[in-house]
């Protein structure tokens, strides 16, 4: 479904963003995007968003080609972003309508006026914002703010599901309602974090961003979790010296808390 081949991506000052990107994603996958702050991991969505046309290489969607042109055409876009949601890792980027309700209807506007209503009180009861479709998105709490972003993009019942450090302010319990939404779907799912207590529940699979901003690793997330030098060179965890009971032990932190444990020879 998704092909990128050798993307890169300068930011307008000269910066690097991305470098030798290669990816392949099928249809029905569930990806997980590890990375520190700066990594980009928010660059690389967008390209796959067609938010961003790379520098270099290339990017393909179910075998078309995406380029500048393409993107530029508005009747194709509005097709492909149908077909593929990004949820921004900043809510107050993508809120701007009146209400909560103008809200999560704003990408449903190809649907009939029963229909787009229904899809509205759908998603909007199952992110708890049935009370709140009259407010202001400006006037919601930051969890709610969060909970309205998911609902937008998962209104619109996109094939592919671009995620931004999705859980950022949520409560524990949408946490939770949203990894059992995600497990029990059949969309392609790609989702952004740096938080790898995580990591398994939003995905099988991990691709690993470095500070130098290409991947560094793309296998079972099991075996990036337990890669200790990975996580080390890639600023995803810190090593901490710790005694106890007379014994030295190595401990392995990451902003999650503790990983792992083990006494030092």
């Amino acid at each position: 479904m998704i092909e990128l081949a050798e993307v890169g991506v300068d930011f307008p000052d000269g910066r690097c963003a991305l470098e030798e990107i290669d990816l392949r994603i099928e249809a029905g996958e569930r990806i997980v995007l590890l990375g520190a702050n700066g990594c980009g991991k928010s660059t690389l969505l967008k390209v796959l968003n067609a938010l961003i046309v790379p520098c270099r290489g290339s990017y393909r969607f179910d075998g078309e080609a995406i380029d500048g042109a393409r993107v530029r055409d508005r009747k194709w876009s509005r097709r492909f972003r149908r077909r593929m949601a990004l949820m921004f890792q900043h809510p107050e980027a993508m809120l701007f309508n009146p209400t909560v309700e103008e809200e999560i209807g704003y990408g449903l506007r190809h649907l009939s006026d029963a229909e787009r209503r229904e899809r509205v009180a759908r998603w909007a009861a199952e992110l708890g914002l049935s009370a709140r479709l009259s407010v202001p998105p400006s006037a919601l709490s930051g969890g709610e703010k969060q909970r309205l972003c998911l609902a937008c993009v998962l209104a619109v019942e996109p094939d592919v599901l671009l995620l931004d450090e999705p859980t950022a302010s949520l409560d524990p319990r949408t946490v939770g309602w949203l990894i059992h939404h995600l497990a029990e779907s059949n969309i392609t799912t790609i989702v952004a974090t740096h938080h790898l207590a995580l990591a398994p529940e939003f995905g099988s699979r991990a691709v690993v961003l470095s500070e130098a901003h290409r991947i560094v690793f793309d296998g079972p997330v099991e075996d990036a979790l337990a890669n200790t030098p990975l996580l080390l060179e890639n600023n995803l965890a810190y090593a901490h010296r710790h005694s106890h009971s007379g014994h030295e032990h190595l401990h392995l932190l990451c902003p999650d808390g503790l990983l792992a444990a083990e006494e030092m020879k």
